[in-house]
């Protein structure tokens, strides 16, 4: 099942079998430092006092691992950041060596070794990954970005079916799936908040944006899934949430999502699949605005259960 980042990188672990031609590419200091942990000498490393823009990404198999953005002079020696290109794209471990407890961090994807990381950098995060210059190669902006160091190729699907933090929790499972946020969709009023949605006169619909990757999972799969996770005949509810801002739908993309859904709310239609009809509705995705931080990965954060049924048993 592969791994992603929510910045869109695949990060699942590659095998012996893999690394095995990128670490035929590599020399003997490289190999070293990256798969024997070594560090670099102090002050002698060539990403130390690179200022340009851009990203750094790991030396062995390409991952985005951190933005000049997050640069900082420590004055230690090594290049210095404060935070990560994407928390998942670095792995930390207890490495206690030479008799001291240190933080050691590698990459999420290669495991190859970048350094340490220390409590003592600069706000916001109060972090300094310090790393090996060795470890990293660094892409400036407006360079060709390789293909191993580019996110994944995604889609977008909006689905509105009741409580937005059910219908979240259960999209993340599904494998293939990137990203999922909760949000507000279909209103007309810019910027609502949960308060003003929950009085059901901005319009909005509590809504899952679903990021994903079309070639492992296809658009189809997620709406029958979504079909499963709620009952779509029910008129500006589902269960005990009542209001408008609970109400069915799908917001399509393009005309290829719409003709799907169409073909789809037909088939069950014409199969009897429910007493009544099903009344979920379909309209061109309007502005997608995010729900504040409390609602993202709510069950995952509370450990609340939702209403919603598993749509992958």
């Amino acid at each position: 099942m592969p791994i992603y980042s929510r910045s869109g990188y695949e990060i699942t672990p590659l095998t012996e079998k893999q690394l095995k031609p990128l670490l035929a590419e590599l020399d003997s200091e490289t190999i070293r430092i990256t798969q024997k942990a070594g560090t670099e000498q102090p002050f002698c490393g060539t990403l130390l006092d690179n200022k340009k823009s851009g990203f750094y990404s790991c030396v062995v198999c390409g991952l985005p691992l951190f933005s000049s953005q997050h640069k900082f002079t420590s004055g230690t020696g090594w290049p210095s950041f404060f935070s990560p290109f994407a928390p998942e794209h670095v792995k930390s471990k207890i490495d206690t060596k030479f008799d001291m407890n240190r933080t050691e961090i590698v990459c999420a994807r290669c495991d190859a070794h970048l350094g340490h990381v220390f409590e003592d950098g600069p706000k916001p995060t109060g972090k300094r990954f310090c790393l090996n210059s060795i470890s990293l190669h660094f892409i400036e902006d407006g360079e060709e970005i390789p293909t191993q160091s580019k996110p994944v190729e995604t889609e977008t699907a909006y689905f509105a079916g009741g409580c937005f933090w059910g219908i979240e929790h259960w999209f993340q499972k599904g494998m293939g799936v990137i990203n999922v946020e909760s949000g507000y969709m279909q209103g007309e009023t810019k910027d609502p908040t949960y308060k003003e949605v929950c009085t059901g006169k901005s319009g909005h619909a509590e809504t899952a944006k679903v990021t994903f990757d079309p070639k492992v999972i296809a658009f189809e799969t997620l709406l029958k899934a979504f079909f499963k996770m709620h009952d779509p005949t029910q008129v500006d509810r589902q269960g005990p949430d009542i209001g408008s801002q609970y109400r069915s739908g799908v917001w399509t993309t393009s005309d290829e999502q719409a003709k799907i859904v169409d073909a789809y709310i037909k088939e069950l239609t014409e199969s009897n699949e429910y007493d009544v009809p099903i009344a979920t509705q379909i309209e061109s995705a309007k502005t997608f605005y995010l729900a504040e931080e409390g609602h993202q990965d709510y069950i995952e954060t509370t450990g609340r259960a939702c209403h919603v049924t598993n749509p992958w048993e």
